[in-house]
């Protein structure tokens, strides 16, 4: 994964950690080949908290497994949060306990929803890009920049039409007319040729794009010219770091600012993992520095950034970081803790 380039991230305060949400399945079908989609409804059929464009929520799953899953429908909707899950086969058991044993009439607990993949819904022109699973957010963003009025392009890419999520709410959908699909295994005409769709920046246009990694480092590679990192916004599934990171692993000390405690974190360990072990709880959720539930105010020393989730300029401010994966620089980190 690429880190930091072209990235433009807001991040929502996070909500309590009892702050969780019984939710009764109320509708499950398979969309395209090896992805289910779930409509989550208030077990007490009440309304639900509001969410916007882009959010996400996690999914509380047996065995202590967290996972998050984005908001696909209309952020209008307050009856349903909508997810996809792809089945990962090479996953950690989540996306397969979503598919084999989660159905409809069954309850899961789920976290509020929050947003770390915000929408700027007031620019005159939006360039929306999924690839594969990556649809998800994507979505819900054009159900609001159309709801808005808003213009916009949307350009949808899978594998083939098997893989094709969400194809048939798409095309009965208010914005039909501005999705353009593009498969792999198509004809040389519809595949998607992104260094001619970014070449050229509308005035005041803004970029969003979410799918595999490869996905999103083509397309920050074509926007890299025409397009500010300002209006570059992306989401990544998952954070693969950094080839033959944990061998280059330093240690070095966090102290706390409130009491001036001091812990060694060593290489292999996590500035989470250590504190936890010293009963000062930080609350995390993805613990792959993707999601923004555990930023933490710096107060001195210079963080190893290792996160997808802060921005380009956050990262070079240094005055916050992500403790579930982030390392130190210096000798120390004094953490707002």
């Amino acid at each position: 994964m690429i880190v930091g380039l072209l990235e433009n991230r807001k991040t929502t305060p996070s909500p309590k950690a009892d702050a969780r949400l019984r939710l009764r399945v109320t509708r499950r079908q398979e969309c395209a080949q090896g992805i289910a989609a779930f409509d989550l409804a208030a077990a007490d059929g009440g309304e639900l908290p509001a969410f916007t464009a882009g959010s996400h929520i996690d999914v509380y799953l047996p065995g202590g497994m967290t996972r998050q899953y984005s908001l696909r429908n209309n952020p209008a909707e307050r009856h349903r949060y909508c997810i996809g899950v792809l089945r990962e086969a090479a996953g950690r058991g989540g996306s397969a306990y979503m598919h084999d044993r989660l159905k409809a009439g069954d309850t899961v607990e789920t976290g509020r929803p929050r947003n770390a993949f915000e929408l700027e819904d007031q620019a005159p022109f939006s360039v929306l890009l999924a690839g594969g699973i990556g649809i998800t957010p994507i979505l819900s963003m054009a159900h609001r920049l159309s709801a808005l009025g808003r213009d916009f392009a949307f350009h949808y890419g899978a594998r083939s039409m098997l893989r094709l999520a969400f194809r048939d709410e798409i095309q009965a959908s208010a914005f039909a007319d501005k999705v353009r699909f593009h498969l792999d295994d198509g004809p040389a005409e519809q595949k998607l040729d992104l260094a001619a769709l970014l070449s050229n920046r509308r005035p005041g246009a803004h970029l969003y794009a979410c799918g595999p990694a490869g996905f999103l480092d083509a397309v920050i590679a074509a926007a890299r010219n025409a397009w500010p990192s300002e209006a570059v916004h992306r989401e990544y599934f998952a954070n693969a770091g950094r080839p033959n990171q944990a061998i280059k692993d330093r240690p070095f000390r966090v102290t706390l600012a409130s009491d001036g405690r001091s812990f060694e974190v060593v290489p292999g360990r996590s500035i989470v993992e250590v504190l936890g072990e010293n009963g000062i709880e930080i609350q995390v959720s993805c613990e792959q520095g993707i999601c923004g539930t555990c930023v933490t105010r710096v107060i001195s020393g210079v963080p190893d950034h290792r996160d997808l989730v802060l921005t380009e300029k956050q990262h070079a401010a240094g005055d916050r970081m992500t403790p579930c994966c982030s390392r130190a620089l210096t000798d120390e980190l004094v953490l707002d803790l």
